[in-house]
Formats: structure tokens, C-alpha cells, sequence
């Protein structure tokens, strides 16, 4: 059976990661603030031409930028969609497989 889901990866940065980022988005052209802030307009602008908004968003994060859960929960297309792994049901095989196998994946380039 087919299950369609997607994804997003969200988690803070010390000030490496964000150097790191910085460096890719000048390589790549992706924006370095956004995939660290998981706005609403940024996760619809990239699941809505896909066709997934209408389908489960599970949130991976390290629970370091409770904003950003916030943000989301408080959007009216994202939260009823919004699926949280429980923090004792986290662990980075079972992530990396949630991640692998979904149908978008929105994450941070430089994590």
C-alpha cells in the first residue's frame, strides 16, 4: 500500500551549521534563512504545487525552536496535517527512514 506523507526536518543550528548553510546557499542559491525558520509560507510554497497539502506533514526536530512548531500549529493548512513523532519514539534510524521515504522532504541543506 501506498502512503503519501512528507516531511520536515527542522532543527536549530549552532553558529557552524549556520556558517555552513550560509556557504551553501551562496553555492546553491537557496535561501539561507528560510529552512532554519519552517514558516508556513515557506513550507505551503513548496508542498502546495506539489499536490501534498492535502496529506500528513510529519515534523522531525530537535525540539530546540518551539517557535517554529508553534508557526505551524497555528496555520490553518498545516496543523490539521501536522503529525509530531513522540520525543520517546525518536531516534535517528528511525528519522533518517522517515525522511527517506517520504514524498518531499523540506530540511535544512546544511544539516
Amino acid at each position: 500500500k501506498n502512503v503519501i506523507y512528507s516531511v520536515i526536518h527542522q532543527r536549530s543550528l549552532e553558529e557552524a551549521g549556520r556558517t555552513l548553510l550560509g556557504r551553501v546557499s551562496r553555492f546553491s542559491g537557496c535561501d539561507p534563512e528560510a529552512a532554519l525558520h519552517m514558516t508556513p509560507e515557506y513550507v505551503k510554497s513548496i508542498l502546495e504545487p506539489l499536490g501534498l497539502l492535502d496529506y500528513p506533514i510529519v515534523l522531525i526536530t530537535d525540539g530546540q525552536d518551539f517557535p517554529v512548531l508553534q508557526r505551524l500549529l497555528n496555520d490553518p493548512d498545516i496543523a490539521p496535517k501536522l503529525r509530531l513523532v513522540p520525543e520517546k519514539s525518536t531516534w535517528i534510524g528511525g528519522d533518517i527512514t522517515l525522511g527517506v521515504m517520504a514524498n518531499a522532504f523540506i530540511g535544512n541543506p546544511a544539516s
